[in-house]
């Protein structure tokens, strides 16, 4: 790089863009776009200009050395004076020369107003400053032609310096939605869960910033084995707060199994994998209406921008009342929807989907003054399989209850994280039962102690390896009851404290290796022999019932 560059290179490209790294956000808008723009052209250097200015700069140069890139300091620029600058922030403070700067989208468009920081006051996001504008060199990426209207709208001077290209997101969720089953599986959605995302833009308006609670509460309220939950969260909250203060807030979340998104990157796994949406006035709200899925709004910011495709989403999609049963509106949401229920919206906000990394090519050569690479247009690759630990949830309060079906008994099953479960509902209800139940990786004692059943759902690999977990487990917490544990290949295996064994074999779906054991708990509450056919419903799942055979030995 700089002026003496040419002696040191191996890749002899005649034209260098430089991308502007500002913020976390826009920065992996560009290293998720460009390499299918410039990918095998040797013609064309690519650094990137670190510019620590932004309020939001922490992490991206954790990222970008991540990526493996070239970095530049933004006080350089000037000296590589490359042919082209490419940025996904619009607050940049450009310095002289004659090369031109195409500002892309870091979301959706024009559609927020967000805190001036030259200035008192707000200001349209994706608008770039006064002084680039003026001096004729910057060029800005729209994803549908209303958006030109917008910014001639809110400044004449734009106009005939946009380019519609469409946006190369959309695309690419679209490009993944038939592999939605491999991301759940990713995510670790058993068969028959659903996955709920909650999407928070940043912000005090902000679905977190209006209510940092919502995700705990809507883990106590539907049920662990019909249910997971991922939360997305901007990448500006994570810059601004860190991810310390970010895990130690969510905390409770976590434990009661909330799947955190990275702030790069699987956060559009998870929004094609989900049954549902709730979110706010961010980006990640609208991609999920573009997808077809059911949307709940658990906030709306005044700072959405009035005509947009944002704010008439925020008009047609209904509102999460959290003073209100959320597991009934959760549920209303998936049953009421129709794929198409936003189609108009998403319309008026995405032009041409399907050719926008085709375009946005076109438009870069075009700036740059060299032809295209021959050949086929850049493909629009499916997302990858996302990479992430699975949060495990190792203790549950659990309500079971008990009806007979043609002489049969039918045990229902609901199970709720014990870390956000509500310790003062412990009243039972007539035909109901209520335990503590925990697994044998739970790290506070104090739930171990007080749990009714223990359960291992690592399956044992012989049924005396079983045995001898059972009466250790037992030996190390006196006041449990009892303990289950699957065997490899054999079933489950639930020993009681007064040392009779019930061995339990299951017709129908796999079943998590505590409900067997809350099973055997609920029938010896509620009188029912331990050598039967019982029917087993979890609460949430939306599958054929397990029927288990229950039979004691000595």
């Amino acid at each position: 790089m700089g002026r003496d560059a040419e002696r040191w290179r191996t890749f002899q490209g005649t034209r260098t863009v430089a991308v502007a790294a500002r913020t976390v956000t826009s920065t992996v808008r560009l290293l998720e776009t460009l390499p299918a723009v410039v990918r095998g052209d040797s013609r064309v250097t690519v650094v990137f200009a670190y510019d620590s200015t932004s309020a939001f700069s922490a992490g991206v140069l954790d990222l970008l050395k991540d990526a493996g890139c070239r970095i530049l300091p933004w006080t350089q620029l000037a000296d590589v004076s490359p042919d082209l600058l490419i940025s996904a922030s619009e607050n940049i403070d450009v310095p002289p020369g004659d090369w031109p700067v195409l500002v892309l989208p870091h979301g959706i468009g024009f559609q927020k107003m967000v805190p001036d920081s030259r200035a008192e006051g707000v200001r349209l996001s994706g608008l770039v400053p006064d002084t680039l504008l003026d001096s004729g060199r910057a060029w800005l990426a729209v994803s549908h032609p209303d958006q030109e209207k917008q910014l001639i709208t809110a400044r004449p001077e734009t106009a005939g310096r946009t380019v519609l290209i469409g946006d190369p997101v959309l695309d690419e969720l679209r490009a993944s939605a038939s592999h939605a089953r491999v991301y759940r599986e990713a995510l670790g959605l058993a068969r028959g869960q659903r996955l709920v995302v909650l999407s928070s833009t940043w912000g005090p308006t902000s679905l977190l910033g209006r209510d940092p609670g919502l995700p705990a509460r809507l883990l106590a309220a539907l049920p662990y084995d019909g249910y997971r939950l991922a939360a997305v969260i901007h990448p500006n909250v994570w810059a601004g707060h860190g991810a310390w203060q970010i895990r130690t807030l969510l905390a409770d979340a976590m434990d009661a199994g909330l799947l955190l998104m990275p702030p790069v990157n699987t956060w559009r796994a998870a929004l094609v994998a989900a049954d549902c949406v709730i979110g706010d006035h961010g980006s990640v709200t609208l991609y999920g209406a573009a997808l077809g899925k059911p949307i709940l709004l658990g906030a709306f910011g005044s700072d959405a921008v009035p005509g947009t495709a944002m704010a008439r989403l925020g008009r047609a999609a209904p509102r999460l009342d959290p003073r209100a049963d959320v597991r009934r509106q959760v549920e209303a949401a998936l049953d009421t929807h129709t794929p198409d229920r936003f189609t108009d919206i998403v319309a008026g906000a995405f032009s041409r989907p399907g050719h926008a990394l085709a375009r946005l090519r076109t438009t870069v050569y075009g700036l740059l003054g060299l032809s295209e690479p021959g050949g086929t247009p850049p493909p629009v690759l499916s997302l990858p399989r996302p990479d992430l630990p699975v949060a495990e949830v190792t203790s549950w309060l659990v309500r079971t209850s008990v009806e007979f079906t043609d002489g049969r008994a039918v045990v229902t099953a609901h199970r709720c994280p014990s870390a956000v479960g509500d310790g003062e509902s412990s009243d039972e209800a007539p035909g109901e039962f209520i335990h503590l139940a925990a697994d044998d990786h739970e790290r506070d004692a104090r739930v171990s102690e007080s749990s009714s059943v223990l359960l291992r759902r690592q399956a044992a690999p012989t049924s005396v390896a079983a045995l001898r977990w059972i009466r250790e487990v037992l030996d190390r917490y006196p006041g449990s009851y009892l303990a289950g544990t699957a065997v490899a290949g054999a079933g489950y295996l639930v020993g009681i404290r007064d040392g009779r064994v019930v061995e339990v074999s299951t017709t129908g779906p796999a079943l998590d290796a505590g409900l067997p054991a809350s099973l055997v708990y609920t029938c010896l509450r509620g009188h029912i022999p331990l050598d039967a056919a019982v029917t087993l419903r979890a609460d949430g799942v939306h599958e054929t019932d397990a029927v288990l055979r229950l039979r004691t030995r000595g």
